[in-house]
Parts: structure tokens; C-alpha cells; sequence
């Protein structure tokens, strides 16, 4: 079972993983340009403490690496992408190979160690 929304994210049920399978996710959808080799994705919301400091730890480490883009999805204003993606909560960070495809997935505020490991295994797949 598909449907297309409004952001052009196409949600399938969910795979034998329990993961479910997105198109991929690109300037349209993010409001932002990806980056070359990967991207690193936060959804935010205004009032949320662990976010600024997810947002300083993704852009820290896409510093190092070049053609790493970090891009923050304001959650409150961007519902549509959030539904269409499963977002419950804040900060979600998604970890994008450099086609916009999703690789990794974690909720809360990441450690910098999981945020280089959760990289590696992006650009590994780009």
C-alpha cells in the first residue's frame, strides 16, 4: 500500500524490518540543499532543549567531512513532512546517503561518536 503526500514522500507499509521505505528526501522536501555525500537531518521544535545541542553536535561533525550538509526541519512549521516520515518527537535526526535516501534514524540528542558512526555507514552507502 503507497500514497503520495503533499511534501512528494511516498510512505509504503511497513517492511519485514518494521522500518518504513521513503522516496528520497531532497531540496523540495527539506527546504535545503542536501549535501554531496550525506546529509544529517534534524527535526526541531522551538521549545526544545535538546535540540540546540543536537544542532550543535550535527553541525560540528558536519564540518568535518566535506560534502556533509547539516539541515534543520523546523517540525511545528513542516507537519506534512513530519507525518509523512513517522516523527513523533524532538530532536529526530535522519542520516541521508548522498541520494536522499534514509540510513540511519535516531530520536533524542545523538552522541558525536554515533553521529561519525551513523555517517560512515551514509557515505559507505552512497
Amino acid at each position: 500500500m503507497s500514497t503520495r503526500t503533499r511534501t512528494g514522500v511516498r510512505v509504503r507499509g511497513r517492511e519485514s524490518g518494521g522500518h518504513e521505505e521513503h522516496e528520497r528526501l531532497g531540496s523540495a522536501q527539506l527546504g535545503a540543499e542536501p549535501g554531496e555525500r550525506a546529509s544529517l537531518v534534524q527535526f526541531s521544535s522551538a521549545f526544545c532543549q535538546p535540540c540546540r545541542a543536537t544542532r550543535r553536535i550535527l553541525a560540528e561533525v558536519a564540518e568535518l567531512v566535506d560534502g556533509v550538509a547539516h539541515i534543520e526541519v523546523d517540525a511545528e512549521r513542516n507537519l506534512a513532512l513530519v507525518r509523512a516520515l513517522g516523527i513523533e518527537k524532538t530532536p529526530t535526526v535522519l542520516v541521508l546517503d548522498g541520494a536522499g535516501r534514509i540510513v540511519r534514524r535516531g530520536v533524542g540528542m545523538p552522541r558525536k561518536a554515533d553521529v561519525i558512526a551513523a555517517l560512515g555507514a551514509a557515505v559507505d552507502a552512497g
